[in-house]
């Protein structure tokens, strides 16, 4: 067993996955059939479902249960240097918030103008970002990744590219990552810009090339189409069910539009919906009937990946839940394996495990 110095530091899988996985860790690439390419499984945020969040552990785990791709968010330090976090507020996935020292540093601002308290990663050097350690953001919803909870350090993005580097080889696989830069125009205003330090990270491992199994993904269509210029990795629009990009006009659901897919393919690849926005929920919260989502996406060449799927009772639709706890596992392969059928290219779960065998069930 790794010691505590070496589990901090290279947020070793010091629990083995469940038994399960270790029989159905196959890429998407052995699992293509008649010629048709098999949808990607994306590891959301790692292997969240099972670890805290953003942490190499959390990456290191979905890798190792077949993950294609593993996913970091990207915010910066004050010394512009790219973490791995969800949200550049991290009281409620590190212990920042029972760090005496740091108590002066909570504060509030306008996030895409949405009024946020706590602690932000641009007030803290990496220097002082080491000192925390990791926790888990549901602890309600996922009890048992909290014993992991101050095991782990804040990961940079070059930490988990070097990661993503020695599991490509160790596995024999070419293992992808998807970063999103968060909250870029926010970054950005501050002197804290997002896309110079990724793409530098990316051409630093040999990542940004055509081909490269990297996608770069945004809420901000406009950083998108910063972005396309600078590189030629794959580019992926995320969208919400409802509202509109940070201080954009246009709406996700106008971006959506057979006329706005089009507008989207001159500088990205694919897009990266709510999975409500494929197959929408009826009003008893059952699973309704797909959309023309991914017939309008594919008929302009983009790719359809969505988000997130999770095992629990309470993100899944009432149709596909077991029992009356909302934290209780329902059918999350039943599920999963519906969207398969609608066509979509990919998703995103915290569970790997589920999506790897959904995709081999199907």
């Amino acid at each position: 067993m790794a010691d505590r110095r070496q589990v901090l530091r290279m947020g070793a899988v010091a629990v083995a996955a469940p038994a399960l996985t270790t029989a159905i860790a196959v890429p998407a690439e052995a699992g293509a059939r008649h010629g048709r390419p098999a949808t990607e499984v994306f590891g959301h945020r790692g292997a969240s479902g099972y670890r805290p969040e953003h942490t190499l552990a959390s990456y290191e785990l979905a890798a190792r249960m077949g993950a294609d791709y593993i996913e970091p968010d990207l915010v910066s330090t004050k010394d512009h240097v790219l973490v791995c976090r969800h949200e550049p507020e991290i009281g409620g996935t590190t212990d920042v918030s029972s760090r005496p020292e740091f108590a002066g540093r909570k504060k509030t601002v306008l996030l895409d103008g949405v009024s946020t308290t706590g602690w932000f990663t641009e007030d803290f050097t990496l220097a002082e970002l080491k000192t925390l350690r990791a926790v888990e953001r549901l602890p309600a919803v996922r009890q048992r990744n909290t014993i992991y909870n101050g095991l782990f350090e804040v990961p940079t993005f070059h930490e988990m590219l070097a990661l993503r580097a020695r599991l490509s080889h160790e596995l024999g696989r070419n293992i992808g990552v998807i970063p999103e830069t968060k909250h870029p125009t926010y970054h950005r205003r501050l002197g804290l810009e997002l896309e110079g330090p990724l793409l530098r990270a990316l051409r630093g491992f040999g990542l940004d090339h055509r081909g490269a199994k990297v996608w770069i993904q945004s809420f901000e269509a406009a950083n998108l189409r910063a972005l396309r210029p600078q590189t030629k990795v794959n580019l992926v629009f995320l969208t919400s069910a409802s509202g509109s990009p940070f201080n954009d006009p246009k709406t996700y659901a106008e971006y959506l539009t057979p006329a706005g897919l089009k507008d989207l393919a001159r500088y990205v690849n694919g897009i990266g919906p709510d999975k409500a926005q494929v197959i929408p929920r009826n009003a008893d919260d059952t699973l309704g009937t797909p959309t023309s989502l991914v017939r309008d996406a594919h008929a302009a060449g983009l790719k359809v990946i969505p988000y997130t799927f999770r095992a629990e009772n309470q993100f899944l639709p009432a149709d596909y839940r077991i029992g009356t706890n909302p934290n209780d596992y329902g059918r999350a392969f039943d599920e999963q394996i519906t969207y398969l059928n609608a066509g979509i290219d990919g998703l995103f779960t915290d569970q790997a495990d589920i999506g790897v065998l959904a995709r081999q069930l199907r």
